[in-house]
């Protein structure tokens, strides 16, 4: 495919127009003369250069990258049309839909944009964090740093012993069965030839923890009500879990939070402020 560069300029601008600041967690400011978004928010939004962004819409530069073209797409908050559109444009075929995508839809994104002050995260059903906020990742870690199959927490858990480093030891063993009893379910409604069914292949080579809880075929074992973390600074946190699923794309929104009143409540007033460090 060709890239169409006046008519990706066109739509980038478009999209970028139709947005406010408010629109995708963005402070307003003060006297504000622009229609829409700068295309230096965008270029924040899309975690790339202002240069290498206006150099697209002016309809200059080396082609776009399918991975650059994801991340504007997210950062535009577009929906799973524009996004395909927007690929087409740019020279590149749409990527699949539903499970296998990381593109987050835009009806999370706007709730997502609206929690800076509370731990939160989007992640697939394989347990792949997409997005989080500035308090889901201090309380999570980075997201941006995994890559490959280590993306899914399932996947860590059984090959990195330091991701069980932030949950209490006495929910380990239920945290095994209920990943793999998940993995399973997984398996069973993508098939033998999905990235759930890769993942369950490279688990029974490496990790013998995974085997053994494997050969029981446990289905729908569920995590408990209330997460009990262990962060390295604020130590213990009993956080309840609120969900919020987009059936789409098999993602989901996960909102942790903190009874009133309680230990933990004030512990979340704390990872705030080391946020912000």
């Amino acid at each position: 495919m060709d890239i169409d560069r006046s008519g990706l300029a066109e739509f980038l601008r478009s999209c970028r127009e139709a947005l406010q600041p408010e629109d995708v967690g963005l402070p307003r400011g003060q006297r504000r003369r622009t229609t829409g978004l700068r295309r230096e928010e965008v270029a924040v939004l899309a975690h790339m250069s202002t240069d290498y962004y206006a150099r697209i819409e002016r309809q200059r530069g080396p082609q776009p990258s399918e991975a650059m073209i994801a991340s504007i797409a997210q950062g535009l908050h577009l929906s799973l049309d524009q996004r395909d559109h927007l690929y087409r444009l740019a020279g590149h075929h749409p990527p699949v839909r539903g499970a296998e995508s990381w593109h987050v839809g835009p009806g999370l994104l706007r709730i997502l944009d609206r929690l800076d002050d509370t731990p939160a995260e989007v992640v697939s059903e394989l347990g792949e964090t997409l997005r989080q906020t500035r308090l889901g990742v201090a309380l999570l870690g980075d997201a941006t740093l995994r890559t490959g199959l280590a993306r899914s927490l399932g996947y860590r858990w059984f090959t990195d012993p330091t991701t069980r480093e932030l949950y209490h030891p006495d929910d380990h063993a239920h945290l095994s069965r209920v990943w793999a009893s998940g993995l399973r379910s997984v398996i069973a409604v993508r098939g033998p030839r999905s990235r759930a069914a890769r993942i369950a292949e490279e688990l029974l080579e490496r990790s013998a923890e995974f085997r053994g809880v494997w050969a029981t075929h446990e289905v729908g074992v569920r995590p408990a009500e209330s997460k009990r973390f262990v962060h390295p600074d604020l130590g213990l946190l009993e956080l309840q879990c609120q969900t919020l699923l987009d059936p789409q794309q098999s993602h989901t929104l996960l909102v942790y939070t903190a009874v009133p009143g309680s230990e933990t409540h004030e512990k979340l007033q704390l990872l705030g402020v080391l946020s912000s460090r």
